[in-house]
């Protein structure tokens, strides 16, 4: 996704809060410093993103191996209300807030990477600017397929996993 004119003169604009002049001496020593800080910050959200992922990974896993394991359908009532959907609910509860947390993770990682590109303007080299430029800016898929697009899908596939568990134990109790 490319940013428009505006956006980039934007956070140019927004990234400069002294200019040189005014800050005196210091201002490349402290750039590249806030610089170093902020590509660690990056690198910490896409940290938590990976926690976060496997706490989900695990826990639906573990939902999925524990009906399995259970075999709901012996036992579908608890004094004769049906309780058996609960689980595939909660589960599917869990895939949905999955997709929204990696969907947030993406739009932080997003704005981050602005940032950088705009710190790297006034910095003597740009790598990060410079890998997004070998990887075609995101635009070609043989040099780089964001791996949000396949992350994104997972959550999906265990929500449909729930979904089916669900449907069979509805359709074993209703027998």
């Amino acid at each position: 996704m490319h940013k428009t004119k505006e956006e980039n003169m934007s956070i140019d604009e927004d990234i400069i809060g002294v200019p040189q002049e005014e800050y005196g001496a210091e201002y490349h020593a402290h750039v590249l410093e806030m610089y170093k800080l902020y590509v660690g910050m990056a690198d910490k959200i896409s940290e938590r993103r990976q926690s976060g992922n496997s706490f989900f990974l695990t826990l639906n896993s573990a939902i999925v191996a524990l009906v399995g394991y259970v075999n709901l359908s012996d036992s579908p009532t608890q004094g004769g209300v049906p309780v058996f959907w609960l689980i595939p609910v909660a589960g599917m509860m869990l895939c949905y807030l999955w997709y929204r947390l990696i969907h947030s993770y993406k739009d932080i990682n997003s704005g981050k990477f602005k940032v950088v590109h705009a710190i790297e303007k006034i910095l003597p080299l740009r790598p990060y600017d410079a890998e997004w430029t070998a990887l075609g800016r995101g635009e070609n898929l043989k040099l780089y397929l964001p791996f949000t697009n396949t992350e994104m899908v997972v959550p999906w596939v265990f929500f449909t996993i729930h979904l089916t568990i669900g449907l069979i134990s509805i359709i074993e109790f209703i027998r």
